[in-house]
């Protein structure tokens, strides 16, 4: 384990989880620089200088591949290490900065020190050859490619990926052999599927708003493309968003009305899955601040008609089969949810991670995901619960898993040693746990402790569950998700301990001990000086160069006044914000000014409103829509860019109607995105 360095030298915020600060640069930025690009800037210098965990050795580098903004006006940084410019799996790190362009934490997944050469002596057909012996059925193998594997003993290893099937399971394995010895270091697979082994049998078009007849959820709307007599179950609005049959085209037809409602009939399992993923969409915006399922403004396709008992996630789409019986496609929300809830979890820092207690930490996310679905859609038909695939009850016994009590179906409750050694789907159980009880409470809930647990709400719940998620590295593990949602509900709700200390209960509760280093709630704000902060209108709608207005408003709603400074971040690129006046005593108001540019692209974007008070902090969301339409995506004759795809230099796309070229390594840095000018160069408009 490296020896932190760095920020123990610098004086830090007045935050409550004491983390140190390092300022963006010598001197202040420009008034108009944005709060993402102050924060992007601090990061950067943390990573270059090898600031706390972020230390490094000869020859190794960290490269930003994405910022995603989080609540309480943070930002996360997402780094791939390097070594002497291969990338090393399993280096990842984290940065948290504010919009002021301060350092707020960093995390970095665990490593020994990298000493390796970089010549390999095994050939790689002869890695191919021995990577493809992991796989019984292979229908495909990827080119390999020469990585370290970091861990307690690094190794140059080659990374090969092997496409096929495991007897009747799809695989796509990450391989990697040893490029000196042969031998297998590690397997990593990017199939997540919804059951365990143990439980389960074998050109943009015009908007249109579909009428759907789901089979779990009664008739409802659903987005689709086309007009007149042509249309196709494609999300015109949503990027990548579309469904079709299993190995076959997307749904097209001449009406704009879908499904017959039947379990059997697959345009149905279709509208199911549109209903949910579009409702999942919807929901990680207003209740999370995400842009997207991939956080960058992307998504993914769903196939139905898969020819097995099951549901999985392969890397870059969704597959779904039907019931035991035959009679139901496995298209119920909280079903659709997981499987998406798999690729929120790849696309956030530390990607898909590997190992038994990771890959439980990954099952149970796609399950909070489900439930945080579920309850956002609040179906008459499909009434949110906290049991896992109830509706497609996949083998004719119930639930696949229960989150308040795991143990129905024989899952852990309680944390312990055996987790990492435990089945996936299994090993789900304590964080699944955490999560109801953080969630309800524990009046019809068992706890390991015997504790009494206060749930704090299932939307307050998601966001400290989605804010701790974008601190995960490739070696998460229970222990760190507790830090780092700690972490996140003293950022997310400053001014009150009743979040953090349920948090701490909850985790308590299902036997994660307390963390090194992990923080305390010291009841802020002091002498009970507090407000509220709402926003008036809460959303608009502009066209390119357009601008919106709100009013701010900040009521004292204990103690005495305080100053209040005011700040946006979130806008989309080409955006500014402006108050007048830039800061208010509580109990003032203020008004918000957002003016787009011409060339703004169109789209949602969920602003974070941000009173930073002397003795409390507060925000409000403003959701801002700019234009009807979705940018031009592709040029003729190039590959469009894709969000789930692994890029390396000198690969060439088209996005957004340009030419680009890769300069470094990397997954989902959109070409175009402020976060990505370093990792793509324009070659301009084709």
């Amino acid at each position: 384990m490296r020896s932190p360095r760095g920020l123990a030298a610098i004086a830090g915020l007045a935050l409550t989880f004491a983390v140190p600060a390092i300022p963006a640069a010598a001197s202040p930025a420009p008034a108009a620089t944005p709060p993402e690009a102050l924060a992007a800037r601090a990061a950067d210098q943390a990573a270059s200088s090898g600031a706390d965990r972020l230390a490094k050795g000869t020859g190794e580098a960290f490269v930003r591949t994405g910022v995603t903004p989080g609540g309480g006006g943070l930002y996360f940084a997402s780094y791939r290490r390097t070594y002497h410019g291969l990338p090393v799996v399993g280096g990842d790190a984290v940065v948290v900065a504010d919009g002021a362009g301060r350092v707020r934490g960093t995390e970095a997944a665990e490593t020994a020190p990298i000493t390796v050469g970089t010549k390999a002596t095994l050939s790689a057909a002869q890695a191919t050859k021995i990577a493809a012996a992991k796989v019984s059925t292979v229908d495909k193998t990827d080119a390999p490619k020469l990585v370290v594997l970091a861990g307690n003993a690094p190794k140059l290893a080659y990374e090969v990926v092997v496409s096929g099937h495991q007897g009747a399971t799809p695989t796509r394995l990450h391989v990697f052999v040893d490029s000196a010895t042969g031998a297998v270091l590690d397997t990593r697979d990017d199939i997540r599927t919804f059951a365990g082994p143990a439980r389960a049998a074998a050109p943009v078009a015009a908007t249109a708003a579909g009428t759907g007849n789901s089979y779990y959820a009664g008739t409802v709307s659903i987005d689709t493309s086309g007009s007149g007599s042509s249309y196709s179950m494609t999300d015109p609005g949503r990027r990548g968003i579309a469904c079709g049959r299993e190995g076959g085209s997307i749904f097209t037809k001449s009406t704009n009305t879908w499904g017959n409602g039947s379990g059997t009939d697959l345009e149905t399992g279709c509208v199911d899955a549109l209903y949910s993923v579009q409702t999942e969409w919807k929901m990680l915006g207003e209740w999370l601040g995400r842009t997207g399922i991939d956080g960058a403004g992307g998504g993914f396709r769903a196939s139905v008609g898969l020819n097995d008992v099951n549901a999985y996630w392969d890397g870059s789409s969704t597959h779904f089969g039907h019931s035991q019986d035959n009679r139901r496609q496995a298209t119920p929300m909280d079903v659709v949810g997981h499987e998406f809830g798999h690729a929120i979890f790849q696309t956030t820092p530390g990607g898909a991670g590997s190992g038994n207690e990771n890959g439980g930490l990954n099952e149970s996310t796609g399950d909070i995901f489900g439930a945080l679905t579920e309850f956002y859609a609040n179906n008459p038909k499909d009434t949110p619960d906290f049991s896992v695939g109830e509706g497609v009850n996949l083998v004719g016994q119930g639930p696949i898993r229960y989150m308040d009590n795991p143990s129905k179906v024989g899952d852990p409750n309680c944390y312990s040693s055996a987790i990492p050694n435990t089945e996936v789907h299994a090993a789900a159980g304590p964080q699944n746990h955490w999560f109801y009880l953080l969630s309800q409470g524990s009046a019809a809930s068992p706890t390991c402790n015997n504790s009494t647990v206060t749930g704090i709400g299932i939307q307050k719940a998601g966001k400290i569950f989605y804010n701790g998620l974008l601190k995960k590295t490739s070696s998460w593990n229970h222990r760190a998700a507790r830090k780092a949602t700690l972490e996140a509900a003293i950022a997310l709700f400053p001014g009150s301990c009743a979040e953090f200390t349920a948090t701490k209960a909850a985790w308590d509760a299902v036997s994660v001990a307390a963390v090194s280093g992990e923080p305390t709630c010291s009841g802020q704000p002091p002498a009970g000086n507090d407000y509220s902060l709402t926003l008036s209108p809460t959303s608009a709608s502009v066209q390119p160069g357009q601008t919106a207005t709100t009013t701010v408003t900040t009521r004292i709603t204990s103690g005495n006044a305080q100053t209040v400074q005011l700040l946006a971040t979130g806008l989309p690129e080409g955006a500014k914000a402006t108050f007048s006046p830039a800061s208010v005593q509580s109990g003032g108001s203020a008004t918000l000014t957002i003016t787009t540019s011409a060339t703004t692209p169109e789209g949602t974007s969920q602003v974070t409103v941000t009173g930073d008070g002397t003795d409390a902090d507060h925000t409000a969301q403003f959701s801002l829509t700019v234009g009807t339409g979705t940018p031009p995506t592709g040029c003729d004759g190039i590959a469009e860019w894709d969000a789930a795809k692994a890029y390396v230099p000198d690969d060439v796309v088209g996005h957004n109607g340009h030419k680009w070229t890769s300069l470094w390594y990397s997954t989902g840095a959109e070409p175009g995105a402020p976060t990505s000018w370093a990792v793509w160069s324009d070659a301009g408009a084709c």
